[in-house]
C-alpha cells in the first residue's frame, strides 16, 4: 500500500486538466483482481509465495462533492489458503458488497486522483446467494486507498487495494472463539478495472449548447444563442445583438452596431447632417470656416478661422465699434475702425493706445506728441551751460538751482518728452575718477528735477568723463567749457 501512495503523489505532479466528475456524476466500473488472506491458517498479504485467487466486480459512484464520492463494489470470486508447511487449507467461493466513502487528495481538474477509502459490507460465502446467517459475515470496517487516471473525459484506470475485517472467524475452518477483533479472518484484495463517467455534458456558460459543440463558450447568462452557442447576430454586422446599440441595421463596432453613412463617426440616428461629414461635437454637421458653428446654422460662413463668434458664427464684437474682436486692438472700449477699434481722445490719428500724449494732440514723429517749440529747445541748452558745481563735487551750486526750476517748468509742458542728462569734465586727474565725476554730477541734476515732480521714468543720466570735450583742456578757458552739463529732449 505504501508503494501505492508513493506512487500516487508520484503521477500527482505530471498534469492536470478540466475537470468532468461535476457534469458526469455518475461513475461505473468493472474490475478484477486477486484476494489475499490472514488468520488462524497464516497470513499471505503481500506475499508472492502462496497462491492467488481471483475475482471480478462492478461498481457505481456517486459524486458529493470536489473531494468525496460515495460508491459501491458488487465482487464474485474466490478466497482461500494454503500452508505449505501444514499442508493445512481453505478454499471458498464467495460473493460481496460493500458500501464506501471515498476521499480525493486532490481535486477533480487533476488526471491523477489518489485517494482513500473506508465503509461497511458483507460476504456471501456461497455460489449461490442464499442468505442464511451461517453463509455471511459482515466486513466491518473496509478500508483502502487508490488511485484514478483519466484516460479521457469519459473513461479512468482504477487502481484500489482494500483491507477487509471480518466479524467472524470461522471462514478458515478454525474458530479460536475469542472476541479480541485482531484474532478474527481478515482478507486484502488487490484490484484494478476501468470506469466510465455519466451524465450530462459540460456546459459552462448554461446557454443549452454542450462546451464540446460550442464556439462561444463563454456567452452571458441569457443571451440567446444559435446552435454553435455564439450569441444572436441578425443584421450580421459582427456585432452580437446583445451588445449591438442596433440591432436591426448593419452598423460599425465603433458605433455599437449602428449605421454611419457619411463615416463621420456620428451614428445616422444622432447625425443633424447624415449625407454630409462632419464633426462629433457638431452632432455630425460640417463647419467650413472652423469657427465651431454648423454650417446650416452659421449666418457668416465666411469666417476667418479661429475668430470668436457668436452662435449665429458671426464674429463677435464686444464694444459694438464695428470692429470684430478678433482684429479690435481694444476691444472692450469703443474706437475708431480706422485705429482698429481703439479711441483717439486728442483727435491728432494716433490711437490713445499707441500715444504718449493722450491728452494733446500732437505727432506720429513724436508718437502723439506736440513738437516742442523752438525757444524751449533753445531755453534748455541754455540752462544746460548754466549749471555748475563745488570744485570736485556733485553738489551743484546755489545760482544753478533756479536754472533746474525753470528746466522743470518746461517738461511740464511737455509730458510726453523725456531728457537726457549728459555729464563732463576736463582732462584734470585721472580718467575713472573723471568718469565717476561725471555719473555723478548727471545723477545729481536728475534727483533734482524728480524732486521738483518729474516722472524718474522720462530722465536718463549719463555720465561721459573727460571722453567728450568741446574744447581745448591746455587752457583754463578752455577746461571750463569742457566742465559741463549737456540737456537733451527727445520723445
Amino acid at each position: 500500500m505504501k508503494k501505492i501512495l508513493l506512487l500516487s503523489f508520484f503521477f500527482l505532479s505530471l498534469a492536470n486538466a478540466n475537470a468532468q466528475t461535476e457534469e458526469k456524476r455518475w461513475n461505473v466500473g468493472v474490475h478484477g483482481g486477486v484476494t489475499q488472506y490472514q488468520g488462524d491458517l497464516g497470513r499471505s498479504f503481500y506475499k508472492t509465495d502462496k497462491p492467488y485467487f481471483g475475482f471480478g466486480g462492478i461498481s457505481v459512484s456517486r459524486y458529493l462533492s470536489k473531494l468525496f464520492d460515495a460508491n459501491i463494489l458488487v465482487s464474485k470470486g474466490i478466497i482461500g489458503y494454503r500452508n505449505n508447511d501444514t499442508g493445512e487449507s481453505f478454499k471458498s467461493d464467495f460473493n460481496a458488497a460493500f458500501i464506501n466513502l471515498r476521499f480525493n487528495i486532490v481535486a477533480p481538474e487533476y488526471i491523477i486522483r489518489p485517494y482513500v477509502v473506508a465503509g461497511v459490507g458483507a460476504i456471501l460465502f456461497d455460489s449461490q446467494v442464499n442468505f442464511d446467517q451461517e453463509k455471511y459475515d459482515y466486513i466491518l470496517p473496509t478500508a483502502g486507498a487508490g488511485i484514478n487516471i483519466r484516460i479521457t473525459p469519459e473513461i479512468m484506470f482504477n487502481l484500489q487495494e482494500t483491507f477487509m475485517y471480518s466479524n467472524k472467524d470461522r471462514r478458515d475452518g478454525v474458530d479460536n472463539g475469542t472476541s479480541n477483533f485482531k484474532d478474527k479472518d481478515a482478507y486484502l484484495t488487490h484490484m484494478a478495472g476501468l470506469t466510465f463517467n455519466l451524465g450530462n455534458c459540460k456546459d459552462t456558460d448554461k446557454d443549452g449548447v454542450a462546451d464540446k459543440n460550442d464556439t462561444c463558450p463563454d456567452t452571458p447568462a441569457g443571451v440567446a444563442v444559435d446552435k454553435s452557442g455564439c450569441p444572436l447576430d441578425k443584421d450580421s454586422d459582427g456585432i452580437a445583438d446583445y451588445l449591438d446599440s442596433c440591432p436591426d441595421v448593419a452598423g460599425t463596432k465603433a458605433l455599437n452596431g449602428c449605421p454611419d453613412k457619411d463615416n463621420d463617426g456620428v451614428e445616422d440616428s444622432q447625425d443633424r447632417c447624415p449625407d454630409q461629414a462632419g464633426t462629433m461635437a457638431l452632432k455630425g454637421c460640417p463647419d467650413a470656416d472652423r469657427d465651431g458653428v454648423a454650417d446650416i446654422d452659421d449666418q457668416c460662413a465666411n469666417t476667418k478661422p479661429g475668430t470668436r463668434v457668436d452662435d449665429r458664427g458671426c464674429a463677435i464684437d464686444s464694444d459694438n465699434d464695428g470692429v470684430a474682436d478678433d482684429v479690435d486692438r481694444c476691444p472692450n472700449t469703443p474706437g475708431i475702425i480706422a485705429l482698429k477699434g481703439c479711441p483717439d481722445a486728442d483727435g491728432d490719428g494716433i490711437a490713445d493706445l499707441d500715444d504718449k500724449c493722450p491728452n494733446a494732440k500732437g505727432t506720429v514723429e513724436n508718437k502723439g506728441c506736440p513738437e516742442i517749440a523752438k525757444a524751449d529747445i533753445i531755453r534748455i541748452t541754455y540752462i544746460g551751460s548754466k549749471i555748475f558745481f563745488e570744485n570736485n563735487s556733485d553738489k551743484l551750486k546755489v545760482a544753478s538751482l533756479s536754472q533746474l526750476d525753470e528746466l522743470s517748468k518746461i517738461l511740464f509742458k511737455y509730458e510726453g518728452a523725456s531728457l537726457t542728462i549728459g555729464g563732463h569734465t576736463d582732462s584734470v586727474g585721472k580718467d575713472d575718477f573723471n568718469l565717476t565725476l561725471s555719473q555723478k554730477r548727471a545723477d545729481a541734476v536728475k534727483v533734482y528735477l524728480i524732486e521738483k515732480g518729474i516722472d524718474a521714468n522720462r530722465l536718463t543720466s549719463i555720465g561721459y568723463g573727460e571722453t567728450q570735450p568741446i574744447a581745448d583742456n591746455k587752457s583754463a578757458l578752455g577746461k571750463a567749457k569742457n566742465r559741463r552739463v549737456e540737456l537733451k529732449t527727445n520723445y
